[in-house]
């Protein structure tokens, strides 16, 4: 994407087989908008990521309560949950993490919503 006379790559994180993932990336290639994509389960994730998105927009924000994997999980796994505890389940289980995740420079923006579209400038 260019800004001016800057680059700015956009960085994708999910799973390549989430469909807001792949239409994420299907628009962000027809729009020329560079990026690159880390999938959680391919390419892994290192806990300070998750504990940076945390500190940025709290893991309610961040943790995937609709999924599968989240009713999967044991009652004592979903209670008592706090940041710390959030950020193990999802470091465990990357699966837990809502996506896609966008980072810019400047912002990190989670979901691919008509308000996340426009956030991104898309």
């Amino acid at each position: 994407m260019y800004r001016g006379h800057l680059l700015i790559m956009i960085r994708v994180y999910g799973l390549k087989n989430c469909d807001v993932c792949r239409k994420a990336i299907k628009d962000l290639k027809e729009a020329n908008i560079a990026y690159e994509f880390c999938d959680f389960r391919r390419d892994g994730l290192e806990i300070v990521k998750i504990e940076e998105w945390e500190r940025s927009l709290g893991y309610v924000s961040l943790l995937n309560r609709r999924g599968t994997t989240w009713r999967g999980l044991s009652q004592s796994d979903k209670a008592d949950l706090n940041n710390e505890k959030a950020i193990a389940l999802m470091f465990n289980n990357p699966a837990l993490i809502k996506r896609p995740i966008f980072e810019t420079e400047n912002k990190i923006v989670i979901g691919y919503t008509e308000n996340q579209i426009k956030e991104l400038g898309l």
